[in-house]
């Protein structure tokens, strides 16, 4: 999936960039071309750190031999300073082996780089990020953690990447459904200063079933006889007035009614109170600012609708108001025949405040994939009417970015043993209760690190652990796709799951802490990348910049997981393979105290990319 349309970004600190820079200026030396080089990782380390493929697609159209083209970019190429050898391979690959001096100095570089290579933002305009949009009054589920944590996911690499981002927690907070809640806990004589977000969800599916003339409404449709329309009439006349009283008290909260408003304000306290408390929970940027919901658009819709009509692109229908399209039967219906508004009104004013006002280039709605055909309409009838673009006249990038559900081990939507539907809270409770198990367990072993660690010191490590456990098995994987929630295997401290990855972080920690020596004097310690072990790892952390980059490209955030498993990985090969703290030499041993630090200074700032919180101990 690509995000931005912008021209590429190059790390500066990653070698593939002076390779790139070195190798496009050879090619055009050569064919007149700007044409890429092809700058690839070798995936094997004996044929060299890089290969350069360009020379087999460029003598393809030149109609020449590939491996003579080769030949010649490789003679135009200054490459002093950067490659130690270069060779050519096969039909016309150019192997290329960094010099190591070239290396370090890359290495060193990012490791004073505050941004770790990546440079500034080219783009100056904001990125706008849907997430989270919980619904008033009603119990956040598991579907809520999905769109919570990728939203914020894709925000912090964003923010990484120097981008301004707004995270918009779009509330289902006005309409028909809310105030049928109200009128029902004011009917009720309910005491709003003590109510709970049990209380609400409950209230809310009472007022929906209260309201219901589903019966009625089908009897009428399919002609079944005055007779049965009677019956049924009367035996749903309680429902009927229900639903007079709910609309009644819409009115007053369209009308600004003072109490009524306050009601309604408090609805929206309690609700959000657990959002934030699950915000803290699994380390997310949410709160009270970043919520726009649709009482924020309420005064706007009978503007998209007008704007609509005038300029020609929306048309009656049995008195609604559509806009149709061309290449699609459906239309997008944007106000009812009695005079209400949708969702698609409300979005749509949405998407004109995220592009126009709040300047975004780039607008991501996080929302479940089955809402696909919804924003598809949405987007369209957008660009049909201009409003995809920036203040500045800026084409803006809309994308749906829809994630599967989550599952429990029978494949079905994750249910608790009850058979009620998972909520957050208990999911996240449940999560913090196995990861704090788990801690306590090891901290029982008297080597172990957290040995003699506090109850509450181990509950706070064994949380991280939880929500590390959750967040990674959700992130890593790809988005679309339904996936199983198995917290018996998220919770490992083993194989490719988030606390393997925290207990990464800790081991090198553990390492540093060990060596007694100050961060200042790691830092200044020359950096040798001798052994093939150290070298390998040296140049995959030189990929992070390239990494963050391409998330930002492609919205993938299982790239961000995969990248660091593998430096977990690289990182685990060279401890073994090169002795640390026992090192032959001292500055052979400083030398790898400052990889070490370079490659955890890495793995924290890649797990932040997460929110996930990278323990000093565990």
């Amino acid at each position: 999936m690509s995000a931005t349309p912008n021209a590429v970004l190059r790390p500066t600190c990653d070698p593939a960039t002076a390779l790139d820079a070195r190798f496009r200026a050879a090619i055009r030396a050569v064919t007149g071309s700007d044409a890429d080089p092809q700058i690839r990782a070798s995936t094997n380390a004996k044929f060299g750190d890089f290969q350069v493929n360009a020379a087999m697609a460029l003598a393809k159209d030149r109609g020449g031999n590939p491996r003579t083209l080769a030949e010649e970019i490789l003679k135009a190429a200054d490459l002093v300073g950067v490659a130690g050898k270069c060779e050519i391979a096969g039909p016309g690959f150019i192997n290329v082996t960094l010099d190591t001096e070239f290396l370090r100095d890359c290495l060193d570089q990012l490791s004073h780089s505050p941004t770790f290579g990546i440079p500034p933002a080219m783009d100056q305009h904001a990125v706008v990020i849907d997430l989270c949009g919980v619904n008033v009054a009603k119990q956040m589920h598991v579907g809520h953690l999905r769109a919570t944590i990728i939203g914020d996911s894709l925000a912090r690499v964003f923010e990484r990447l120097g981008r301004k981002v707004w995270r918009e927690n779009h509330l289902g907070d006005w309409g028909l459904p809310i105030a049928m809640t109200l009128a029902r806990l004011i009917r009720e004589g309910a005491d709003f200063s003590r109510l709970t977000l049990d209380d609400l969800n409950h209230t809310y599916r009472s007022a929906q079933v209260e309201t219901s003339t589903a019966d009625l409404d089908a009897a009428r449709e399919f002609h079944c006889g005055p007779h049965r329309v009677a019956e049924l009439e009367v035996q749903y006349q309680p429902a009927r007035a229900a639903m007079e009283n709910a609309k009644k008290t819409l009115l007053r909260l369209q009308s600004g009614d003072p109490e009524v408003v306050r009601l309604w304000e408090r609805l929206i306290e309690v609700t959000m109170e657990q959002v934030y408390q699950a915000a803290r929970t699994l380390n997310v940027k949410v709160g009270p600012e970043n919520n726009r919901g649709e009482s924020f658009f309420r005064d706007r819709l009978g503007g998209v609708v007008e704007a609509f009509v005038q300029s020609g692109l929306a048309k009656s229908d049995k008195g609604a108001m559509i806009v149709p399209f061309a290449d699609r039967e459906r239309p997008l219906l944007i106000q009812k025949s009695d005079g209400g508004f949708l969702y698609a009104t409300t979005d749509l004013a949405a998407v004109r405040l995220r592009t126009h006002e709040l300047n975004g280039s780039l607008v991501v709605y996080v929302v479940d994939a089955r809402q696909r055909d919804h924003f598809k309409d949405v987007f369209d009838a957008a660009r049909l009417i201009g409003w995809n673009k920036t203040a500045d006249g800026q084409e803006s990038t809309l994308v749906h970015l829809g994630f599967g559900a989550v599952l429990g081990a029978d494949k079905k939507p994750l249910k608790t043993r009850s058979g009620e539907n998972f909520t957050l809270k208990d999911l996240l409770d449940e999560a913090c209760e196995r990861g704090t198990a788990e801690v306590t367990r090891r901290a029982a072993d008297p080597n172990a690190p957290t040995h003699g660690m506090s109850p509450a010191e181990l509950s706070r490590i064994g949380s991280a652990v939880g929500i590390a456990a959750v967040k990674y098995a959700d992130l890593s994987g790809d988005l679309t796709k339904d996936y199983v929630f198995d917290l018996d295997r998220m919770i490992a401290f083993e194989g490719d799951t988030g606390p393997y990855l925290q207990y990464a972080h800790a081991r090198i920690a553990s390492i540093l802490a060990k060596s007694g020596e100050s961060a200042a004097a790691i830092a200044a310690a020359p950096l040798m990348l001798a052994d093939p072990t150290e070298k390998a790892l040296a140049l995959h952390i030189l990929r992070y910049a390239q990494m963050a980059i391409d998330v930002g490209r492609t919205l993938e955030t299982n790239r961000v997981g995969a990248y660091l498993a593998q430096l977990a990985t690289l990182f685990n090969g060279f401890y073994q393979a090169c002795p640390v703290l026992k090192a032959d030499d001292a500055t052979a041993r400083m030398s790898r105290l400052r990889l070490c630090s370079i490659a955890r200074a890495v793995l924290a700032d890649g797990l932040s990319l997460y929110g996930i919180i990278a323990p000093e101990r565990m």
